[in-house]
């Protein structure tokens, strides 16, 4: 009886998560849709308008999604979503990056957009890295996306700052950048050890669009496909690194890294001069940041 119990609860457990969801997702959508003007879209307004902010259908026809189907959607029907129809809502209803988040969360869904910025990224922590200046420090998530960066970084492997937030991810920059690419004294094996971790770390991530498209856009690169091609995987730990800046010239020094949260993901990545001439350089490359 006790096993019959189990296997009956079980997926009426699960259904009610989803329906709980689905409440939630339909609350949302009202309330944001509820508190955008028409005039805010290039609507009029008319006389004989009683819906506080918009109404369904326009939301709809701005989405360029079905009426009856965006009804359904506010209704909690059980339908299901796709991350495209999702992008549209997030688009129509001006939602930011905590609520499309939450959108896509209750959705069941997976961002299928990069993120160029992270929750993780408070201003103490970005104070942080400011107070680590002269030494370079930025803040990585495990795809190595750079979400944040402070000065000296900046200019430490190239001009960052000329580099398009989507692009500022350490593997593609070591491929696409010439600068970059010049400035890593072991080029080769950088790239190897940086597919690698990049392999391990997405083993949790399968499947997720954001990891799929950097890959895909990864593979473009012979040099990429043939480290992707032994199927590496590397723990990261604390190393000694060497680079040639164009400014300053060689560098020496010793990465390190703090974790953000109980889990692989958001780190701080910080290099410290590994001598004193190394040191010499970093304070004059920071002063070289701050004359900007």
């Amino acid at each position: 009886m006790t096993t019959m119990a189990q296997e009956t609860t079980a997926p009426r457990t699960r259904d009610a998560g989803a329906e709980v969801r689905r409440h939630e997702l339909a609350a949302f959508l009202r309330s944001r849709r509820e508190r955008i003007t028409p005039e805010e879209v290039g609507l009029p307004r008319g006389r004989r308008r009683r819906t506080p902010g918009l109404r369904r259908e326009e939301v709809a026809q701005l989405a360029a999604v079905g009426v009856t189907w965006y009804t359904w959607l506010e209704q909690a029907r059980d339908i299901q979503v796709s991350v495209q129809v999702l992008d549209a809502l997030a688009r129509t209803l001006f939602l930011d990056a905590t609520e499309r988040a939450h959108l896509f969360q209750l959705a069941g869904a997976v961002d299928p957009t990069p993120a160029l910025t992270c929750p993780s990224v408070t201003p103490a922590l970005r104070a942080m890295l400011e107070r680590l200046e002269p030494y370079a420090a930025s803040i990585q998530n495990s795809r190595y996306d750079i979400l944040a960066h402070n000065r000296t970084l900046g200019l430490l492997l190239c001009d960052l700052e000329t580099v398009p937030p989507e692009d500022r991810n350490c593997i593609l920059l070591s491929y696409v950048n010439e600068e970059w690419r010049n400035s890593i004294v072991h080029l080769e094996e950088t790239r190897r050890l940086m597919a690698a971790r990049f392999r391990a770390a997405m083993a949790g991530h399968l499947g997720e669009p954001a990891w799929k498209l950097l890959l895909k856009r990864l593979r473009q690169y012979p040099e990429f496909c043939e480290a992707w091609e032994r199927h590496e995987v590397v723990v990261q730990h604390s190393k000694r690194k060497e680079f040639l800046n164009r400014l300053v010239g060689r560098v020496v020094v010793d990465q390190s890294e703090l974790w953000l949260g109980p889990e692989v993901g958001s780190r701080m990545v910080t290099y410290v001069p590994a001598d004193e001439e190394s040191r010499v350089k970093l304070e004059k490359l920071h002063e070289i940041a701050l004359a900007r």
